[in-house]
């Protein structure tokens, strides 16, 4: 639908932003509105990326919007970049996985667990769109066991020589960098692969019902050579790999509400408008009953996601709290499409309405980053002291 969008905001919580953060808002979701949503519905029929639009999300600061202005980057609070994520999932899932991947899991451990000469290489183009990353992590066997990971690097002279199989990965088959996460002789460790080195190939996966605007590929290592100066130093362990994912949580936790958001204004102006015995569907109980629901999950996330951006620029906040929100908004925003696209009946299911898309995409955001059910035993595992998924149980230590 062509209308302009609305956002709920029942209890008035733009009053606890700051005049900067409503700007970053709006001015994405301005951009949003004339440059994604026109094309998304047809990217998603023919399973494409729309890479035209990566110059402009850089010169809006959407690419690492955390990191600092040295290295080329907006530089925004955690609150700031929480929203763009918000603005950016509106538009589509794919949209906001693109700017997770890149900034989260791509500039965040270069950032983080680079050298120096990594950073001064890296960041500044990464931000400037003019190099695009991906994360490669996930293995066949190996999505919420990270530890179970099989792809390996052997230290051979002055090089590291990789050997395994990623998949479910983001960006891949565009990526000019990789960050690949690998078992090592001391543990596990961080790589930077460039596009072109020998053994190394991205197959992009078809056959996708879910993020159909999104590239997902397969990351392959044969006997594929990395130097010394392209491991990042300082990730040691599965910690670092675990950190990033924890930044990309955060963003998804935000991203979603946005989502839940179209999907409800596109409802209710749908229930206005839809002719029925004579009236408007929104004055049937049940319409009411759907729309009513929606905005009470989409109010309690929006309160959610904004604590925890303050928590995270106070540096308070824990990861037990992140997998909680990303849990919560993801269920929440899944089932908010569910209910816009029932409200819209058949015409739900064509692509000039947002919910149904919007519906297949938080599928897979449902999965991704920690599966819901993966989030809640880390929840539990928080809060009773003992890890549930651990072949022994025994206290956490906390």
């Amino acid at each position: 639908m062509a209308a302009t969008f609305q956002s709920p905001d029942f209890y008035r919580l733009d009053d606890l932003l700051t005049e900067e953060q409503k700007m970053t808002r709006d001015t994405v979701r301005g951009w949003v509105q004339d440059k994604v949503v026109p094309v998304i519905a047809s990217h998603y029929q023919a399973c494409t990326f729309p890479r035209d639009l990566v110059p402009e999300m850089a010169q809006l600061g959407l690419l690492g919007p955390t990191l600092p202005e040295a290295y080329g980057c907006a530089g925004m609070d955690q609150v700031a970049a929480g929203l763009v994520m918000q603005e950016l999932e509106r538009g589509d899932s794919a949209m906001r996985s693109f700017a997770s991947v890149q900034g989260s899991l791509v500039m965040y451990p270069i950032f983080t667990y680079g050298s120096e000469a990594q950073k001064d290489h890296w960041l500044p183009r990464l931000a400037r769109g003019e190099a695009i990353g991906c994360f490669g992590l996930t293995e066949p066997d190996a999505g919420s066991d990270p530890g179970s990971m099989k792809t390996r690097a052997e230290r051979r002279g002055d090089a590291w020589v990789l050997n395994g199989t990623k998949m479910w990965i983001t960006n891949g088959t565009m990526a000019d960098v990789a960050v690949v996460w690998a078992r090592t002789p001391e543990g596990f460790g961080g790589f930077l692969v460039e596009k072109g080195t020998p053994g190394f190939s991205a197959p992009e996966m078809k056959g996708k019902l879910s993020l159909r605007a999104s590239v997902t590929s397969e990351l392959i290592f044969e006997d594929c050579p990395v130097p010394e100066a392209n491991r990042l130093p300082a990730a040691r362990g599965l910690k670092a790999p675990l950190s990033c994912l924890n930044q990309a949580r955060y963003g998804i936790a935000w991203g979603v509400v946005g989502a839940a958001a179209a999907c409800y204004d596109e409802a209710l102006r749908y229930a206005r408008e839809r002719i029925m015995f004579e009236g408007p569907i929104a004055r049937f109980q049940l319409v009411q009953d759907k729309l009513v629901w929606m905005l009470n999950e989409i109010t309690k996330a929006q309160l959610l996601v904004w604590k925890l951006g303050k928590m995270k620029d106070e540096g308070t906040l824990r990861h037990a709290q992140v997998s909680l929100a990303k849990m919560n908004c993801v269920w929440m925003a899944r089932e908010c499409a569910r209910l816009a696209r029932d409200i819209e009946g058949a015409n739900g299911i064509l692509d000039e309405y947002c919910a149904m898309r919007h519906m297949q995409n938080l599928e897979s955001v449902y999965t991704y980053e920690g599966t819901h059910d993966v989030h809640k035993l880390v929840v539990g595992a928080d809060i009773t002291g003992y890890e549930a998924f651990r072949t022994v149980t025994a206290p956490v230590d906390r």
